[in-house]
This record gives structure tokens, C-alpha cells and sequence, in this order.
């Protein structure tokens, strides 16, 4: 047999007009999770690259693409225009906008909250369980919400249940604990807040305020 030919039973797929798929991803993977819906919707205009595995039971809306090596769980949430690179992974049971862009080497935890327009940049890892190891840490187990068009760094690291606030640039390698107003820049492990956004200067001295 092919080895690039899945023989595993593949949920029902309703597919948007215009897709280009590679042959080596395989869409409508079926959960091993009990009363998981089969169905896997996806917008028109998708382009998915070798190697992604997206499972049924999710709802993805127009203008997909994927990198390889993509996972995108079930019970999933995703609106348009969604771009996810090579060797990331949406976990179960999160929500997200349109416009949203996820860089490579990147973990969403399950239970996480995306709003529109967030740019995560590589490496980012997002949390979801307060209290690991505990027998009922499922029960408290609720990923972090990422405010419209907030920014997030290489290599930061998000923990359970903060919110990061709308419009907000997060450095590279801050650990976020708490939760972040709008409109700032935070760094730092813990992260804290350094200044507003609107007081930003390039240090390249490509434009005077990079963030108006």
C-alpha cells in the first residue's frame, strides 16, 4: 500500500469551492473523543499543505491556508481568512476570529479564545490547566483570551485564564501571568506593562510611530 494513502474512515467533509488540497494531509480525520460531531466544514478558497491533519467536528470559514505538518483538532470555532504555519497546532474546543495569523512552532491549548486580527510570531505556547495533574483539572482547565489585534512576540509563553487586551504588543520570551490592558507594551518575566503603544518610537528610525 501507498504509505501516503490513509485508509482510516474519514468523517463527512462539506468543502467550500476552490480548494487546493495536497494529497498527503488528510481532512476529516475522526477524534477518538466520544459524541464528536463527524462533520468538518471549510470555506471556499482553502489551500492546505502536506502533512496538515484536520479533524472533523470543526468549523473553518473562507480563505484557510495552512503551512505543513499543521494538527487542527476537533470542536474548533475558526473564521475567515485564518493562516497557520508550518508545525502548529490548534488543541480541542477553542474560538477563533477572522484574520487571524499563526506563525510556526506554535500550541494553542485547548478551551483558548482568539478574537480577530491577532498575530502570534513563532514559538508562542499558550496554557489551559491551572493545576496539572490533578484528577479533576479538566474541570477547571480554560485556555487565555487574546484580545483583537493584539500582538504577541517569539517565544512567549501564555498561562491559564488571563486576558490579553485588545491591540496590545507583547515582547518576545515574556511569560504572561496577568491579565494585559489594551493598548500597551508588556515584557518581561512576568510580563508588565513598559509603556503605550502610542508612545512607541521604531529605533530604526523607519517611521516615527510604528504602532498609529
Amino acid at each position: 500500500m501507498d504509505p501516503l494513502i490513509n485508509p482510516r474512515k474519514l468523517g463527512e467533509l462539506r468543502l467550500g469551492a476552490g480548494a487546493d488540497i495536497d494529497p498527503e494531509a488528510i481532512v476529516g480525520y475522526l477524534s477518538p473523543r466520544r459524541n464528536v460531531s463527524e462533520l468538518l466544514e471549510i470555506g471556499e478558497g482553502a489551500r492546505i499543505r502536506s502533512g496538515s491533519v484536520i479533524y472533523a467536528g470543526s468549523k473553518i470559514g473562507k480563505g484557510l491556508e495552512t503551512g505543513h505538518n499543521v494538527i487542527i483538532r476537533e470542536e474548533n470555532t475558526i473564521g475567515d481568512h485564518f493562516n497557520i504555519w508550518n508545525n502548529s497546532v490548534i488543541d480541542y474546543g477553542c474560538t477563533i476570529g477572522h484574520n487571524v495569523k499563526i506563525h510556526c512552532n506554535i500550541y494553542i491549548a485547548q478551551f483558548t479564545v482568539i478574537e480577530d486580527e491577532v498575530f502570534m510570531a513563532p514559538g508562542v505556547t499558550v496554557a489551559n490547566d491551572i493545576h496539572p495533574g490533578c484528577p479533576d483539572s479538566g474541570d477547571c482547565m480554560r485556555g487565555p483570551v487574546f484580545k483583537k489585534g493584539c500582538r504577541i512576540g517569539v517565544n512567549v509563553t501564555v498561562v491559564p485564564y488571563v486576558t490579553i487586551g485588545e491591540g496590545t504588543l507583547v515582547g518576545s520570551g515574556s511569560v504572561v501571568t496577568k491579565d494585559l490592558p489594551p493598548g500597551v507594551l508588556a515584557y518581561g518575566n512576568p510580563a508588565r506593562v513598559h509603556e503605550d503603544l502610542k508612545d512607541l518610537r521604531c529605533k530604526q528610525g523607519r517611521r516615527e510611530a510604528p504602532y498609529i
